[in-house]
């Protein structure tokens, strides 16, 4: 079965934390390559930066509340350590966009990394079909489009 992807018309946004960032830039530029090969246009003004995971949700749910985009490619890193953090700030970035994504209704792409070392994170960014900044951008796209045939035949149906 092929995959159907959003229209090219698609208006996308970016949130990528500046935590990790050898790792998320990797994650970006894999999110960049998927769109550029979709054809869909993105404005250096629609990637926008995050201290850290645990900020994704927030800027992302603005970003769908705002009215501008039809999805926010969602791309962060966090790492185990020898504390607790990794659990919590996992638990809460996950469950801040799968929140924000239900009450906005726009598609928010989880591309926050969750390693339990360096090398996993590394790679899972390597510019590769392997890249999960990639598989974010597709899921995003993916999503859209679902919606939008959703969306559609509710129309027609009434």
């Amino acid at each position: 079965m092929t995959n159907i992807i959003a229209s090219q018309d698609s208006r996308i946004a970016i949130v990528v934390s500046r935590f990790n960032q050898d790792v998320t830039d990797g994650l970006l530029w894999g999110a960049r390559a998927c769109l550029a090969e979709h054809g869909i246009a993105l404005a250096e003004t629609d990637v926008l930066s995050a201290p850290g995971a645990f900020e994704i949700p927030l800027i992302a749910q603005a970003l769908a509340k705002s009215g501008q985009f039809d999805g926010v490619i969602c791309l962060g890193c966090v790492i185990k350590g020898d504390t607790a953090h990794f659990e919590y700030i996992s638990q809460a970035a996950s469950s801040g966009l799968m929140a924000a994504s239900l009450s906005t209704g726009v598609p928010l792409s989880f591309g926050i990394l969750t390693t339990y070392t360096d090398e996993q994170a590394a790679v899972r960014s390597r510019d590769d079909v392997h890249n999960k900044g990639r598989e974010a951008a597709l899921a995003c796209l993916e999503a859209i489009h679902t919606l939008a045939a959703i969306n559609q035949f509710s129309g027609a149906a009434r």
